[in-house]
């Protein structure tokens, strides 16, 4: 890999960075750099996965105000997304490479149609009494499903687990963002820590992505922070439908 090459795939790594802290979805962008340099599929995949978890911590560092008084649902969420990222990982490694590719795109229009509605499955919740404040069993289903495809591929993570939390939590949709980071970042961590022990990786690959999503996380906290919920709401269904054509067109 040449050093324009590395170059190349840091400035990938850093729109990832900034788009998975707003959003989530920077995989879209890293993994087909990574191929574009010649990485094989499965080698990109883990690589993006470990080089992306530098932009994961320094996008819930950035959020850590809104994280504030969600410990015990971090805990309780951060679990699911652990299990469910060693879960994925493994598949990665024990299955075809295209074994998802049939329900990805579903799972995230899915998810942006509950971005949509957010306000509005939240509202009648918290009517019915149904809006807990750490989500009830199949929120906590759904979260480990969410990690399992994280740690299997990862694209649009944020944007599924943005609708199954929002629909879910009567909560600001910064705070459920700042969640958002914090179990993706996980679910990318253990997942890159397996890969490492018993997939292969390429070190100069996955470090480039680092440095560039890590400055991502840092713009990409300051940017998602200060936008409204209606502009964060529109921009993960953007995100989220963009994802959709990437995946089917490819």
């Amino acid at each position: 890999m040449t050093v324009l090459e590395l170059l190349g795939v840091a400035l990938a790594g850093l729109a990832a960075g900034t788009i998975n802290t707003v959003v989530g979805s920077g995989t879209l962008v890293t993994f087909p750099a990574l191929l574009a340099v010649g990485l094989p599929p499965v080698v990109a995949n883990t690589s993006n996965c470990l080089g992306l978890v530098p932009g994961s911590v320094v996008g819930a560092w950035g959020y850590r105000h809104e994280l504030r008084g969600q410990r015990a649902r971090a805990l309780r969420f951060g679990a699911a997304s652990l299990v469910g990222g060693v879960v994925g990982g493994v598949l990665l490694l024990a299955l075809p490479e295209d074994a998802f590719s049939a329900v990805v795109p579903v799972l995230i229009v899915v998810a942006c149609v509950l971005v949509v509605l957010q306000p509005r499955l939240a509202r009648r919740a918290a009517r019915r009494g149904g809006a807990r404040p750490h989500g009830g069993p199949l929120l906590l289903l759904g979260v480990a499903g969410t990690g399992v495809y994280g740690g299997y591929f990862g694209a649009a993570q944020g944007v599924i687990l943005m609708g199954l939390l929002g629909a879910t939590l009567a909560e600001d949709l910064q705070r459920l963002n700042a969640l958002k980071n914090v179990l993706a970042g996980l679910v990318n961590a253990v997942a890159a820590l397996l890969f490492i022990v018993a997939g292969e990786v390429d070190y100069r690959a996955a470090a480039a992505v680092a440095v560039g999503a890590a400055l991502g996380g840092l713009v990409g906290a300051r940017i998602g922070r200060r936008l409204s919920p209606a502009a964060l709401r529109g921009l993960v269904v953007l995100v989220g439908l963009l994802a959709v054509a990437q995946l089917v067109v490819a």
